[in-house]
């Protein structure tokens, strides 16, 4: 277990390429920030779905969002366009690797569980990946809305390609979905 979370923690300093690739300054925003981003709002959404009355694992979507992203420690975080050049596919299958690789230190049933994990959530096979992956997209306006009240331009294109997202959610959870990211539209336009 313990090799595995030395690798991990270099989530921590791992940049964000993204915000790089904008010219935001180094330090803007680790993998590991993200991640606990992503889990606050997974969280927060699963818990809203599950008050409405939907039927959402929290424990799962709360693993969802603390895995999605420990493949980066190997194969590094890879911007949305590295796929135009590499293929979905292939950046895929790396990055099944990369974590297969990540957890094979750990106990043989650990390791199976979080790899049948990592897969479920990429797969988007549930409703709580789905939510996960909403979330994933959630953290990423909250971020470049915090970075647009701090004075950083040309980030519209997050918010051109949110807009355009299909999380595969239906009923209560399609709704707390669609709140969340209208309550983001509407705090950019007040800002």
């Amino acid at each position: 277990m313990i090799e595995t979370l030395i690798e991990v923690q270099r989530l921590k300093s791992l940049e964000r390429s993204g915000w790089m690739l904008r010219g935001l300054p180094p330090g803007s925003e680790s993998v590991a920030a993200h991640s606990f981003g992503v889990a606050a709002a997974a969280m927060m959404l699963a818990d809203e779905a599950r008050a409405r009355g939907a039927e959402v694992d929290v424990e799962l979507v709360l693993r969802f969002a603390l895995l999605h992203d420990w493949a980066e420690v190997r194969v590094g975080d890879l911007p949305r366009t590295a796929s135009l050049y590499f293929g979905a596919e292939a950046r895929q299958g790396a990055e099944t690797a990369a974590f297969a690789d990540l957890v094979q230190n750990l106990s043989d049933a650990v390791a199976e569980k979080y790899q049948a994990l990592h897969q479920l959530y990429e797969d988007r096979a549930c409703v709580e990946s789905r939510l996960v992956k909403a979330a994933d997209i959630i953290d990423l306006l909250v971020q470049t809305l915090a970075f647009e009240r701090a004075g950083a331009r040309g980030l519209n294109e997050f918010w051109e390609n949110a807009a355009t997202m299909d999380f595969k959610l239906a009923g209560v959870t399609a709704e707390v979905v669609a709140e969340a990211l209208n309550d983001l539209k509407r705090a950019r336009e007040k800002f």
